[in-house]
């Protein structure tokens, strides 16, 4: 009896689609290792000389790709297949661009959808299939979501169309694939997909952003601003009984404007900062201590202990206070043998904040 093999074995493509659908059924609920990294075509990608060269002037950018569709579009018998190595050698915007989108304006919608629909899920090279999605971002037909989502998965690549394909979609449930996405994303593609939640907003979207937006994650920084924002933080963590979740999460969400470097909204300019600052130290003292809460603590202390904080808008003696509170926290007995407790088992955030933060502020876990 003869056995068909299944697709990427003996030399068989794999469908960046079907690549991403492998990988998510392995973990349905988490991101893919490594975002998927390598594609089943990395071979065709790898290194600076396979890239294609981006034009010199950049609103020239999509010019290329425009023109290929236009003339595929041409031919009324042409097929999707057509195009599935059409695009290999150009410079493929992984963004909404406008030429792309002025091409499949041109054009009956069905075809674009069914052409955009073949690229997505067929393409062996991610160049094709990025088109085929960008051509999907053009419509507002959503029987796309799932095969958006799935190929979405691959997010620091397909990250940013796929969220704007589904911002299209936002009443037709785009908002909830949003959420989806964004629970099984991280690193750049979780920056796309946030920006995309901070965009649409929503009474759906405001519990996971007040709550889960934030992984700790460097790139963070890009869109902690937004969230706070686009949330209603001030709202959430100022009510009479937020949940842990609001507390926590409020502390991460502040330390990293804190620590932005001037990358999205900073601290000092967040306008509701002190008020949050407050209400947060304060809920943040009817925790049960844990070192995580202790290091977010502490790197909230040394940003009001630092010049930055100067730049806030502050009641009088505002500043002062809080920083008041956040010292009398770290020093709670309680917290302070959490922090010990850390430091002896090696943990690297708390080593960091011997090292760096302790000597400045006196904190008591580190010098008794």
């Amino acid at each position: 009896m003869s056995v068909t093999p299944e697709p990427g074995l003996l030399g068989t493509p794999l469908s960046l689609f079907e690549h991403a659908l492998r990988l998510h059924r392995e973990d349905p609920d988490s991101p893919l290792f490594r975002d998927g990294v390598p594609y089943p075509d990395d071979g065709q990608h790898r290194g600076r000389k396979l890239r294609p060269p981006v034009p010199d002037d950049r609103r020239h950018v999509g010019v290329e790709v425009a023109a290929v569709l236009d003339a595929h579009f041409a031919e009324p018998l042409a097929a999707p297949g057509d195009l599935a190595e059409a695009f290999h050698g150009l410079y493929i915007p992984i963004h909404r661009n406008d030429h792309i989108a002025a091409a499949a304006s041109r054009v009956d919608a069905d075809r674009v959808r069914q052409t955009g629909r073949w690229l997505v899920r067929h393409a062996t090279d991610r160049c094709a299939a990025t088109v085929g999605l960008a051509l999907l971002g053009t419509l507002w037909d959503d029987d796309d979501i799932e095969l958006i989502k799935t190929i979405g998965l691959l997010s620091n690549h397909f990250g940013p169309l796929a969220a704007h394909a589904l911002e299209r979609r936002l009443w037709c449930g785009g908002a909830d694939a949003l959420l989806w996405l964004a629970e099984r994303v991280t690193d750049w593609g979780r920056v796309y997909v946030v920006e995309s939640l901070c965009k649409v907003g929503g009474t759906g979207a405001r519990p996971w952003m007040l709550r889960r937006a934030c992984d700790g994650d460097y790139l963070n920084r890009y869109f902690a601003g937004e969230v706070a924002t686009a949330a209603h933080l001030h709202e959430a963590i100022t009510a009479a009984d937020p949940d842990s979740a609001v507390i926590d999460h409020t502390g991460l969400l502040l330390a990293t404007m804190a620590d932005s470097g001037g990358t999205g909204i900073t601290l000092d300019r967040y306008p509701s900062a002190a008020a949050v600052l407050e209400a947060h130290c304060e809920r943040a003292g009817r925790l049960e201590p844990s070192v995580g809460r202790f290091v977010i603590a502490a790197q909230l202390a040394g940003y009001l202990h630092g010049a930055a904080a100067d730049r806030m808008a502050w009641p009088e003696g505002g500043r002062e206070r809080v920083l008041g509170g956040y010292l009398a926290l770290l020093n709670r007995a309680d917290w302070c043998a959490v922090a010990r407790a850390g430091l002896a088992e090696g943990d690297h955030r708390v080593t960091w904040l011997a090292g760096a933060l302790a000597p400045r502020l006196g904190l008591r876990a580190f010098s008794d």
